[in-house]
């Protein structure tokens, strides 16, 4: 093993040790580790060289197709929330169990099965943010539902040749380097399957403890400020006939339905049985985050038509706060008197007085200095109102577009036919995706700037660096050492050799890319089959299991980059949920694949 081998061996180590056993962010630890590529000098043929890799090399994961396409689906997936198709999914895809092993099971079936037949990057996703939004109503940790919903995916991916791009790899493989019949669509679902139904189960039953707890979704709302907020039900509503239960009112995060108004009826308090009618006006109570959501609900509307009559159209505006001074014209009066929409251009949806609740109409609210307003305007109303003197202060909440719900069904019909185009014409997932990422946009699903806002870049700067480190490790002969090392110790035993086998692919996938995982892998595991004088086609089964079975760290897959950021996770957190699932996973693959498709055939 050469000094680059070592070099770069050593410079793993490191980064695993980096995001293991400090807080520094995953992206900083990945770019150094890409710089100390690209720029440290070491010895060769007598002289000095500088970096392991040509920069275009080191780079050359920023290009690749796969952190392109993930970029795409981010705008995508947008388009999904911004027009409310994500709450369309959780609410008919998710529904409202009651514990968080119901949640679990309700989560990962559908993935798992979604996944078996589509690329299971899209499917995580798109639901990553509707995860999000489903821990916040069910009162979870996210921490607790965004691990299962990676592994999910790549369990369901075991289940059949088009589940993940590793699975294809190898078929091509099989086809390029081997004499063997091509791969069928279901040739690894009878060692997959029980794969994926074990890890499942796994997941439901250890991950409630395994899984870390980065706070409660009520701890994390804590507010202060208590804002009443006044909705209505409309005529054509879905949620007309439901109980508050059924409509999933009860035990909102940060938010609390405080009575309903039902002509000359006020119906206070408001139990979990009580039914809806259209033209109930219901009056909430509650933080800001809550009160953001809780806006966008299907099925209920702003209860004062200001916001329909201001001049921008609604998927142009966003939400502010702002802070009633001792000089604004308003105080004193009511929001109605006041004319706040003819004098700012904007409407007044909720108030938060000093954490006192405010039993009254929006309208009839009598302003007071000191009040905070929540405002819905257009995104330049914080430029026009920064130096008022009407208002103490005016700061715009992120994420806070309405959604426009008319459009869902686009946003899904766009979803739909994306996986159409990636999965049944020659397209690819890449020009699917930039398709569908365009016609997000051209539809007023998104707009271009929510669009660039929904790309999460420190995950593409993690992937992209990991795919740079990992290009150094193949280059420098560094995971050939691995794989030499590892299969030296396998002997003359089949069984041990394809457990090798395994094993070295399963540490390669863990540290550098799949598909090149699985590219080392296939033809040291051709050679030794050869060699033993027996089937290759467990070794295959073997390397496409492992290939994709990732689960140990966050770097072996991309989905698992995906979630780390929203789930709050550290890098140990992959290690004590996910080592236990990689050796249950491996033990399955080693002891079924012979037993389907045996070592020495009839």
């Amino acid at each position: 093993m050469g000094p680059e081998a070592i070099l770069v061996l050593l410079l793993l180590v490191s980064v695993l040790l980096a995001l293991a056993l400090t807080k520094l962010p995953p992206d900083g630890v990945l770019i150094t580790a890409l710089t100390v590529v690209l720029g440290v000098p070491f010895p060769v043929d007598g002289g000095w060289r500088i970096g392991l890799l040509e920069p275009s090399e080191a780079l050359a994961g920023f290009a690749n197709p796969g952190v392109v396409t993930i970029g795409l689906l981010f705008m995508v997936v947008a388009g999904l929330r911004e027009s409310g198709a994500i709450d369309w999914i959780a609410e008919r895809v998710l529904g409202r169990p009651a514990s968080l092993r119901a949640a679990l099971i309700r989560m990962i079936v559908p993935v798992s099965t979604v996944s078996a037949f589509l690329n299971n990057t899209p499917v995580v996703a798109m639901l990553i943010p509707a995860l999000g939004d489903w821990s916040k109503r069910l009162n979870l940790r996210p921490s607790k539902l965004m691990i299962p919903l990676s592994y999910a995916a790549i369990l369901g991916g075991l289940c059949s040749l088009i589940g993940t791009s590793t699975n294809l790899v190898v078929s091509g493989l099989v086809l390029a380097d081997t004499e063997m019949t091509p791969l069928g669509m279901f040739d690894v679902t009878s060692v997959g399957l029980p794969c994926a139904v074990i890890g499942g189960l796994y997941l439901v039953l250890f991950g409630p403890r395994l899984l870390p707890d980065r706070g409660s979704a009520a701890s994390a709302l804590a507010d202060p400020r208590e804002y009443t907020l006044e909705m209505i039900v409309p005529e054509s509503s879905a949620l007309v006939g439901k109980s508050i239960e059924e409509a999933g009112l009860r035990n909102l995060p940060g938010c609390f339905l405080v009575e309903i108004e039902r002509g000359d009826q006020i119906i206070a308090p408001v139990l979990p049985d009580q039914g809806l009618m259209a033209n109930d006006r219901l009056l909430f109570a509650g933080i800001v985050e809550s009160i953001k959501e809780l806006q966008n609900q299907r099925g209920l509307a702003l209860a004062t038509n200001q916001v329909f009559k201001l001049d921008s159209p609604r998927y142009r505006r966003r939400l502010y706060e702002a802070v009633v001074s001792q000089t604004c014209p308003l105080a004193g009066r009511t929001i109605r008197e006041g004319k706040f929409r003819s004098v700012y251009g904007a409407a007044i949806i909720a108030v938060a007085r000093n954490g006192e609740r405010i039993r009254k109409k929006i309208g009839d609210i009598i302003l007071r200095p000191g009040d905070t307003l929540l405002i819905e305007a257009g995104q330049d109303f914080g430029e026009r109102q920064r130096n008022s003197r009407d208002f103490y202060l005016v700061s715009a909440i992120e994420d806070s577009t309405p959604r426009r719900h008319s459009l869902a069904p686009v946003a899904l019909g766009i979803l739909v036919g994306m996986v159409g185009l990636a999965t049944f014409t020659s397209a690819g997932m890449l020009v699917a995706a930039a398709v569908a990422a365009l016609a997000m946009v051209v539809t007023r699903c998104c707009s271009w700037s929510e669009a660039r806002r929904g790309i999460d870049w420190s995950t593409l700067l993690v992937i992209g660096s990991a795919l740079g480190l990992g290009r150094a490790m193949d280059r420098t002969g560094g995971a050939d050492a691995i794989a030499n090392t590892v299969m030296g110790l396998a002997g003359s035993s089949p069984w041990l050799t394809l457990a090798a086998v395994y094993l070295v692919t399963a540490i390669l996938t863990e540290t550098i890319t799949n598909s090149a995982a699985v590219a080392i892998a296939f033809p040291i595991a051709h050679a030794a089959a050869d060699e033993l004088g027996v089937s290759f086609m467990p070794f295959v089964i073997a390397i496409m299991i492992a290939g994709s079975a990732s689960f140990a760290t966050p770097l072996g897959y991309q989905t698992n980059l995906m979630v780390y950021g929203p789930g709050g996770y550290r890098f140990g957190d992959f290690f004590k949920i996910g080592i236990p699932l990689t050796v249950i996973v491996g033990v399955i693959a080693v002891t079924l694949a012979p037993m389907v498709y045996p070592f020495f055939p009839s």
